[in-house]
């Protein structure tokens, strides 16, 4: 079965992690949003993230004490580390504290979302952020697919869906975990609309490229 890359959000503003957190399901990352500091460590602690998005000031915890925590307890998730600080000293000692990156508010969106996909490729050993099965590629800093030579137009659903489906490439993906990582809980996925979106995919790379089972889900091969 393919599984969805989870990353753990750690951040105390409603606004900024309600916001986050679409953000990210609308990229694929399957979200475990928490608010405070004791509540990402003990997250931290007890389940298997590809990263983690922690904000240094947080209640109960900083974000520094649960970085320093995470790494004494030889925890090696990459940490992407946001602070309202733009001071050289809370860099310094971020960085020696092991995080592996960090953003300073306000940021763009689309930068750390380049910073988080670069820090899971380097720690699944990738250093190309293109994504190739076959004669099929995606660029997601571009937000650009391909098939051989030539410019695949898609859809923004159908470019996320292709691109959650590749990164998986080899193993099926289930429906669930489609819905899970592509569209935001609050919204009610009407019943046929994978379905839908897999069959235009098709049309526009080939009816064999992406595989189906019923009952078990849709797989794209190495």
């Amino acid at each position: 079965m393919g599984s969805i890359v989870r990353v753990l959000l750690v951040e105390d503003d409603n606004i900024l992690g309600s916001s986050l957190k679409k953000a990210l399901e609308k990229h694929a990352y399957g979200v475990d949003w928490m608010r405070d500091g004791e509540s990402g460590l003990e997250a931290a602690e007890h389940s298997h993230f590809a990263a983690i998005v922690l904000d240094i000031n947080l209640p109960q915890l900083s974000g520094m004490e649960v970085l320093r925590r995470i790494r004494q307890r030889g925890n090696a998730v990459p940490v992407l580390l946001l602070t309202a600080l733009d001071s050289v000293r809370q860099k310094v000692e971020g960085l020696d504290e092991g995080a592996d990156d960090y953003l300073v508010k306000p940021f763009d969106l689309d930068e750390l979302l380049a910073r988080l996909r670069a820090l899971i490729r380097r720690r699944d050993g990738r250093t190309e952020s293109v994504i190739r099965c076959g004669d099929v590629e995606v660029d997601p800093s571009a937000m650009v697919a391909r098939k051989g030579s030539a410019q695949v137009h898609t859809t923004a659903k159908e470019f996320h869906l292709l691109k959650l489906l590749m990164e998986r490439s080899g193993r099926y993906v289930t429906k669930n975990d489609i819905e899970y990582a592509l569209y935001d809980a609050e919204n009610t996925v009407e019943s046929n609309t994978i379905e839908v979106t897999i069959y235009n995919l098709r049309k526009k790379l080939g009816t064999d490229f992406i595989k189906s089972i019923r009952g078990v889900g849709y797989m794209i091969e190495r």
